[in-house]
């Protein structure tokens, strides 16, 4: 028994355990074409005193039009910092059909410092949104080091949410039995 995996596992359970959506988005994802996910990340400081950053980010979907062996897997541009992590992750994600095919890149904006606690800046960003009357972009909340597990967290709801919808809409144009 191989007790690294099941480190590792333990590991990545209680970072995607420790970030949380704030402001969820209800709305199924594109079965063809492009989706966007729209966010803002509220990330706690790294240190006593330090302020909570707040980064505007949008993850965008695709699905190739045709499946090959190259494209089979999924695919994740900027959610990582380190090859080890991204491995860990693939290998996961593409234990599911609903992962299998999808290209996810993930573009941030620049870090804001605010001077608010991550509630605080949460409860702002929540008002502005409701004021803009903005049902389409999410509010993600992380420790400093984990805003990215975040991102994939929200993503990986998303897809899941919407796999039921996307694979009847793929029954109703004739692709599946």
């Amino acid at each position: 028994m191989n007790f690294d995996d099941f480190d590792q596992e333990n590991r990545f359970r209680a970072a995607w355990e420790a970030v949380e959506i704030v402001r969820p988005v209800h709305y199924t994802l594109f079965t063809f074409g492009e989706s966007a996910l729209p966010y803002f990340l509220v990330c706690s400081p790294t240190q006593v005193q330090a302020p909570v950053t707040i980064t505007r980010g949008e993850v965008r979907i695709t699905r190739p039009l045709l499946i090959t062996p190259e494209n089979s897997r999924p695919e994740f541009r900027n959610f990582f910092e380190t090859d080890d992590e991204e491995e860990v992750v693939s290998f996961l994600m593409a234990r599911t059909a609903r992962f299998s095919n999808l290209r996810l890149d993930n573009q941030s904006g620049a870090r804001r410092a605010v001077s608010d606690s991550v509630e605080g800046a949460v409860a702002k960003l929540n008002q502005r949104l409701d004021d803009e009357e903005e049902d389409r972009v999410a509010i993600l909340s992380a420790p400093a080091n984990l805003g990215r597990v975040a991102v994939l967290r929200y993503v990986t709801e998303q897809i899941l949410s919407s796999a039921a919808e996307n694979v009847q809409e793929l029954r109703e144009r004739g692709f599946l039995p």
